[in-house]
């Protein structure tokens, strides 16, 4: 018969009590489990170096092709150069941060150089031809950018249409009234920023990837900018006649025998900003949750519509910051320009080392992705290659770019 577990003791076996059974235990194995890894050889440090370092790679790559275009090129590193290289990454370096933001929340925005442009048309046109003051026209702009993101921002989270709307009615009726283009778009853009901004109106539990959305906002701001411009270029002479405020971050500042554009620390000064609200700021650590794990993120509490809305609101507000800087750049606000600010931006970010599918990366990356392609084309002019090649030198950057992002986040441990 099988043994009863419940059967008591026999006599010449005594009952076993608790201590008997801690003294067993201090027999056993006090080994703790351990899921790290033992592979120490230089490239598995190498590796895991780079994953908690994600502005090392384009730090490298920077200081690596400084250094080999310092020799290969002439003049590579004069005052002059130097200076130029800062200058022509400065709106593409804006329009970088404004699309890491959005990336970071493993989304992307391919409408960020679309509502640069229609930003800084608003700009210029109400300044130049509509009679308001250039820090009304400014705030116009900047308020211009800030609407376009929220629209972007809305579809992606729960899109809302009675701001849609409300802006499309307004123009309709503007318009209709004889109010001149010039006042018609931006007054039905803040109407609807209103509307939206309060919340008003239903929404619908109608979430849309990014990718799409922001690629038919592409071709919606650029129609509007056509529309609303009248592909008309607002003169530099015009600018300086009317409204130098607008041209203000094109002024050069001698440093050390180089000239700086106070576009260049604007454009500094957004990173400084962005780097301590991503550090520093429970919104930043929400920004990096959101994309890392969207719906771990909703179970711990962070309101994750918010986020991503406040996200795209800024980077709208960015591109128009951007567009303000360009007219100082350029010295005229043309709505064919800056064409491909979109891939430039998104360059610089991959290159940058902030992850495409969002949690990883930093917004320092985004500087040093955009210097790395501003060396590269400098330094290729200087030695004599082709147009054609310096882009192909490009294009190959971002390909090797997106495969070491691939390999680092394959770190275990």
């Amino acid at each position: 018969m099988a043994d009863n577990p419940a059967a008591p003791a026999s006599p010449g076996q005594g009952a076993r009590g608790p201590q008997d059974f801690e003294k067993d235990l201090g027999k056993s194995s006090t080994d703790v489990a351990s899921f790290e890894t033992h592979d120490t050889s230089p490239l598995a440090r190498f590796h895991h170096f780079l994953h908690a370092n994600p502005t090392a790679a384009p730090v490298f790559v920077l200081l690596l092709s400084c250094a080999v275009f310092g020799v290969v090129a002439n003049n590579f590193f004069s005052a002059f150069n130097l200076s130029l290289i800062i200058q022509q990454v400065t709106v593409i370096g804006i329009l970088g941060a404004a699309q890491t933001l959005v990336i970071l929340t493993a989304g992307i925005d391919l409408s960020v150089a679309a509502i640069m442009v229609l930003s800084y048309m608003v700009m210029a046109r109400l300044a130049v031809q509509g009679d308001v003051p250039a820090i009304l026209a400014v705030l116009a702009g900047l308020a211009v950018g800030l609407a376009c993101g929220l629209f972007n921002g809305s579809l992606v989270t729960r899109t809302r249409l009675v701001p849609i709307a409300v802006a499309v009615l307004a123009w309709v009726l503007l318009a209709s009234l004889g109010l001149p283009l010039i006042y018609v778009v931006p007054l039905g853009m803040l109407g609807g920023l209103a509307v939206g901004w309060f919340s008003l109106g239903p929404a619908l539990s109608l979430r849309l990837p990014p990718f799409i959305v922001t690629l038919g906002a592409w071709s919606i701001f650029f129609a509007l900018n056509l529309w609303y411009s009248e592909s008309e270029t607002i003169r530099s002479q015009d600018i300086d006649a009317t409204a130098p405020l607008l041209k203000v971050f094109g002024l050069r500042v001698d440093i050390l025998g180089a000239q700086f554009t106070l576009g260049s620390f604007l454009m500094l000064g957004i990173f400084i900003v962005l780097w301590y609200a991503l550090n520093w700021t429970g919104w930043g650590r929400a920004v990096y949750a959101v994309g890392d794990d969207k719906e771990a993120a909703e179970l711990s509490g962070i309101r994750t519509d918010k986020v991503l809305l406040s996200v795209y609101g800024t980077a709208g507000l960015l591109c128009a910051l951007g567009g303000w800087a360009a007219i100082g750049r350029v010295g005229s606000a043309s709505p064919q320009s800056f064409y491909e600010g979109n891939l430039d931006a998104i360059t610089a970010v991959v290159i940058g080392g902030t992850s495409l599918f969002g949690g990883r990366g930093a917004i320092f990356g985004t500087l040093f992705g955009a210097l790395i392609v501003g060396v590269f084309r400098s330094g290729l002019k200087l030695g004599g290659v082709d147009v054609l090649w310096q882009t192909f030198a490009v294009g190959l950057l971002i390909i090797v770019a997106v495969a070491m992002d691939q390999w680092i986040r394959r770190v275990t441990a």
